[in-house]
């Protein structure tokens, strides 16, 4: 780990290979419906931060693996912290999709 490592944020790209290589695991896009309908990743599931209460629809045990992102990586942030407050113990903050290369639905 080399000294300014603090400066990156999440590699969505890679948090998005360990999501795919997790059996059961969840992808959890905490954006706004409408930017969740104007592209996603395959395999996310939306739960708007503000509904964040609601993700016992997606990961109904606490230790589900959840990789979460938006759109920059600041409410994938707040979003993991608010989920180890509510008990989960496997979420992993992958970052934002802006900065992802792979393929996006609509």
């Amino acid at each position: 780990m080399g000294f300014f490592d603090f400066l990156h944020g999440p590699d969505i790209n890679q948090g998005v290979k360990e999501y795919g290589g997790l059996e059961g695991a969840v992808l959890l896009d905490v954006r706004t419906p409408q930017e969740y309908r104007e592209g996603r990743i395959p395999g996310g599931k939306n739960v708007p931060l503000q509904e964040l209460s609601r993700v016992a629809g997606v990961a109904a045990e606490k230790d589900t693996p959840i990789f979460v992102y938006c759109r920059s990586g600041a409410r994938s942030a707040q979003a993991v912290k608010a989920l180890a407050q509510m008990g989960y113990i496997n979420v992993k903050n992958i970052g934002g999709i802006a900065a992802y290369t792979g393929k996006v639905e609509r």
